[in-house]
């Protein structure tokens, strides 16, 4: 077992890894949209935060050597069903292999933000 880790992801905010290899695959911890350059949550609205946490979620699959053609589960949180549509025109231009997923709405998230992604991989 591997432990991940990149600057070019946020650091994780709790006692977890942003990534764990075993084997061939990669489970990475849900990714905020928190800018790792500046540590802030990037803009206010569902669209700029789910392209920032795929953004992150890439950082990781790079620092594994893998793509998000390697993915083959997400899990979508959202603060907000309603933000669902918006969310999914961001998300499916990263998760072009159409991965499984399950997308559910939570009472709330870390740093009061709109979405967070969870994904795990698979080296072939």
């Amino acid at each position: 077992m591997k432990t991940l880790e990149t600057k070019n992801a946020p650091a994780a905010i709790g006692p977890y890894s942003q990534a764990k290899m075993v084997g061939n695959f990669v489970f990475a911890s849900g990714q905020i949209p928190v800018d790792p350059a500046t540590g802030e949550v990037a803009g206010d609205k569902i669209e700029t935060q789910a392209e920032q946490s795929c953004k992150n979620v890439g950082a990781i699959l790079e620092e594994a050597g893998l793509s998000f053609d390697n993915v083959v589960k997400t899990t979508c949180f959202l603060a907000d069903m309603a933000d669902f549509a918006a969310f999914n025109a961001v998300y499916e231009k990263y998760f072009t292999s159409k991965p499984a997923r399950s997308c559910v709405a939570v009472k709330q998230l870390p740093k009061d933000v709109l979405c967070e992604v969870e994904a795990i991989a698979v080296a072939e």
